[in-house]
């Protein structure tokens, strides 16, 4: 009986929950059907609750529950609101939209009424509007103006597992408003899947309301992309996933009748699945492609949202701005590449990059969800089971992985200059703030305390990265102001030029020039390329004009290059030799065309879009830069060195007076007298380029080296040898300056190097009684009981021998009864025994071992073919001779 009682408990709860969040909803909404069994509003009174007494709360809601839609419907009379505002914070322009949409709908109205909203360039709020939906930076930018948030009483956060870095600012400043602006500003934060702990902390121990979602039951089918013939890695990209998810959406055109969700990590993905796709099916005009991606207009992204027309099915192919807020009206199946687009910035490189990812496992859940909307659905994940067990629980916040700039020029304008001020789910890398203010100061954004300038708070008019506004400035300035906003623009919105032999050309004017026919307004006989972006490129810099209170419209193409190198000034890069495709930027970073184009025969050019790579980074997009105008435009920022360089060419020391804008030589000037020192390092860098085969050895030099290896080297127990100077040659290559250096003056080239005394300047290393030592113990010649003096040999052409060689004629050594030794005894030589014809018959170092055991049968063999020389029977009694035979003593 007691588990009936409390099965009836609940239920009256639950009821009571219901009709308590039934009653907190405007008439016009609560009467609508099917807003009854929206979970969420069985726990409105919850958060009704939490947020009156805590002014916090965080509410965890599936995909499903109503909660964009509904929490802000309900709240927007509660009487602690004392008839002020709310303001809810969407992270994607196209969900502002939509959801305000919606919500006036079941209002009975339109937006811009009680419910109204606002992004980037477009404001749609009206005098009556009590719930303001707005994208992340137009929050921050509301903060800034009016940290109080005068009128404002709730600020909620939709969507926060996205973790967009504007996001995170916005709710630092939030929080931070709140503590010392505004006592009675509530905040709440909403999401599907997000780490509660860590948020409840942050936000001061707040109340967690859960609530349950509302999803149709959705298949899900894992198609392992190896089986498919192809598969995600990290060489191929995405692209080496493309024929399995081309499979399966083929595979499920024909398996359902329903519309198709596709999500992939980018719009390059979703224009090369769009090709192929409308090759399949270019012969059944009911399958529509329709692509869903961030840069598209609000007119292209209304119609993937929308429901089919009659008769037909779309296939919509969507980036992760599908992921959440939006329900795409028909979708029963989605197609999941497992990819997504991330942004990694490398401080050191000053770089941003898109890597391609796998998903983490909250945003397969989000995209597996779009399937059950609005009925029973299937999801394809293009991943097998066990991989999906190791996804990572998260998507990383992008405040980890981001260009700081932006954010750090934001927190000045706050007054803050460390980010540990402010209270963050993820503190910013203190290696990346700092790289940002390093930026900052250069742009003149911050002062060398880290303060904002007046210029970095004009920087914010338009809520662009602060290269481009500094950019926009610094035309106005030039009188180039339109121009200045194009170029952001097209920076902005991605390419709009067609290609050249398969490529793009990655010269920017080409984009301008579309812009410039279309500003015009001209009539053309050939169609623009991409005309439908360029227009909408172009509306976006014409708004950046009237922001920055820019007149006219005018584009000189020539100055192009001149303005984004004050945007990329780390970017300006100078070609490295004359018919090379590879340049090098002022900070020293290697960049490349891959292929011939308008910009590769420049000498210096501007890098804006380049992909990131450490060492040698390829460009997609750039400009043309002059000379002068590099010279002019950063006048205070060159150098004037004095360049003394090996010439590799010439083999000679070339000495020039330099202008230097960072890294990159902007013009030079023969140095007529140059520093004697400069010119022997030079030359020294010369000589370990080449190496020491360089030098003008003589042999008796090469002789001497060769004698004190041996010493070093195969005589050790001796220890007076290993005290002497190391002549090999990595020890003289890596210290040519202290032995070669006091003999090179007045030595500019290779050609002088033919007059240095190099055994003077070996010897000099040596001290007296060490070139006695080396005399002494390894001599150049021995005598020979002939009376001849034999050279010793120390090495051959291939270096020093492993032991010293006497070469001889059997016959000058007879009466020689042991091995001649040398280094104190320490080693004995190798004798090389040689016939009349300096032959070599026997290889020994037993002399006494040969005369004993070997000689007489070497004797015969040389008898016979040697009969007019001398062989005695016994060699240790016989007369050594040079001659065939001894003389004959009178």
């Amino acid at each position: 009986m007691a588990n009936v009682f409390n099965d009836m408990e609940n239920h009256l709860v639950m009821t009571r929950h219901l009709e308590n969040g039934l009653s907190m909803l405007p008439g016009q909404v609560k009467n609508r059907p099917g807003i009854a069994d929206l979970p969420v509003v069985s726990v409105l009174a919850l958060l009704d609750k939490a947020l009156e007494e805590k002014g916090r709360a965080l509410l965890a809601a599936p995909p499903g529950a109503g909660k964009t839609t509904l929490v802000p419907l309900g709240l927007m009379n509660r009487p602690w609101l004392k008839n002020k505002k709310i303001i809810m914070l969407e992270p994607r322009r196209l969900a502002a939209r939509a959801c305000a949409a919606h919500m006036a709908a079941l209002l009975g109205e339109t937006a811009g009424q009680r419910i109204g909203y606002q992004v980037r360039m477009e404001r749609c709020i009206g005098p009556k509007t009590q719930v303001e939906i707005v994208t992340e930076g137009i929050l921050t930018r509301r903060l800034q103006s009016d940290p109080g948030l005068e009128g404002v009483g709730l600020v909620i956060f939709d969507e926060f597992h996205e973790r967009h870095i504007h996001g995170d600012l916005a709710l630092a400043l939030s929080l931070d408003a709140a503590e010392g602006f505004a006592d009675d500003l509530r905040i709440t934060v909403m999401s599907a899947t997000m780490d509660i702990q860590a948020l409840s902390d942050l936000l001061g121990n707040a109340p967690v309301i859960s609530s349950k979602g509302k999803i149709w039951p959705v298949e899900t089918i894992y198609v392992d992309p190896h089986n498919q013939k192809g598969a995600f890695n990290a060489r191929s990209g995405w692209a080496g996933i493309l024929p399995a998810c081309l499979n399966t959406v083929v595979k499920a055109v024909d398996r359902h009748d329903a519309d198709i969700l596709v999500f992939l990590p980018g719009a390059a993905a979703i224009r090369r699945l769009a090709e192929k796709l409308k090759e399949k099916f270019k012969q059944d005009p009911t399958v529509n492609i329709i692509p869903l991606f961030g840069s598209l207009s609000f007119k292209d992204q209304k119609a993937a949202i929308e429901p089919a027309t009659p008769g037909n099915r779309k296939i919509v192919l969507a980036t992760p701005i599908a992921e959440t807020s939006l329900t795409i009206q028909g979708i029963r199946v989605v197609v999941d590449s497992g990819l997504v687009n991330q942004p990694e910035f490398s401080p050191g490189r000053g770089m941003t990059r898109l890597e391609t990812r796998p998903v983490s496992k909250a945003s397969a859940d989000q995209r597996r969800g779009r399937a059950g909307r609005t009925a029973p659905g299937t999801c394809y994940r293009l991943w097998p089971q066990y991989i999906h067990q190791g996804l990572v629980p998260f998507n990383r916040p992008e405040i980890l992985n981001a260009d700081l700039a932006h954010l750090v020029l934001e927190l000045a304008l706050w007054g803050v200059r460390d980010p540990s001020e402010l209270k963050w789910l993820d503190m910013p890398s203190p290696r990346a703030v700092e790289a940002a203010k390093k930026l900052l100061v250069s742009l003149g954004a911050l002062d060398h305390e880290g303060a904002i300038t007046a210029h970095g708070r004009e920087m914010l008019t338009a809520g662009i990265h602060p290269r481009l506004a500094h950019m926009i400035l610094r035309a106005k300035e030039m009188s180039h102001g339109f121009l200045g906003c194009c170029l952001c623009a097209v920076v902005e919105e991605k390419d709009i030029a067609g290609s050249t032999h398969g490529r793009r050309d990655p010269d920017i004017v080409l984009r301008l020039e579309i812009l410039d026919r279309l500003s015009q307004s001209q009539t053309h006989k050939r169609p623009l390329p991409h005309r439908e972006r360029a227009l909408s490129i172009l509306a976006q810099a014409r708004r950046l004009a009237g922001l920055f209170n820019i007149q006219g419209r005018d584009l000189d193409m020539n100055v192009a290059g001149r303005l984004l190198a004050q945007a990329f000034p780390d970017r300006v890069a100078v070609r490295r030799s004359a018919g090379s495709l590879s340049f090098i930027t002022a900070k020293g970073r290697g960049l490349f065309f891959d292929t011939e184009n308008t910009l590769s025969a420049r000498d210096f050019i501007v890098a804006v879009e380049v992909d990131g790579q450490a060492k040698n980074a390829r460009i997609f997009l750039a400009a043309a830069l002059d000379r002068t105008d590099l010279e002019n435009d950063f006048s205070t920022e060159l150098e004037t060195q004095d360049a003394v360089d090996w010439d590799q060419g010439t083999g000679s020391v070339k000495a020039a007076r330099q202008t230097l804008f960072g890294r990159i030589v902007v013009s030079q000037n023969p140095l007529p007298e140059p520093d004697p020192e400069l010119v022997k390092s030079a030359m020294i860098r010369g000589i370990k380029q080449n190496g020491l085969q360089t030098l003008e050895w003589q042999k008796k030099t090469m002789n001497f080296r060769h004698r004190v290896i041996f010493l070093k080297n195969f005589a050790k127990a001796e220890s007076n040898f290993a005290q002497l100077p190391d002549v090999g040659d990595k020890n003289l290559t890596e210290n040519l300056s202290d032995w070669l250096g006091p003999f090179l003056s007045g030595v500019n080239s290779t050609a002088g190097l033919k007059h240095l005394d190099l055994d003077a300047a070996i010897k000099a290393l040596f001290t007296w009684d060490q070139l006695k030592m080396v005399d002494r113990h390894a001599p150049t010649h021995i005598r020979v009981p002939s009376g001849s003096n034999i050279p010793i040999r120390y090495a051959d052409k291939n270096g020093p021998l492993e032991s010293a060689v006497l070469a001889v004629r059997i016959q000058e050594v007879f009466g020689m009864a042991a091995t001649p030794v040398i280094a104190a005894g320490q080693a004995p030589l190798t004798l090389h025994l040689l016939s009349p014809a300096s032959r070599p018959v026997q290889i020994t170092t037993d002399l006494e071992h040969f005369w004993a055991h070997i000689y007489q049968e070497v004797k015969k063999d040389l008898m016979g073919r040697y009969p007019k020389h001398y062989w005695p029977q016994d060699p240790h009694t016989a007369q050594a001779t040079a001659r065939a035979k001894p003389r004959k003593h009178k």
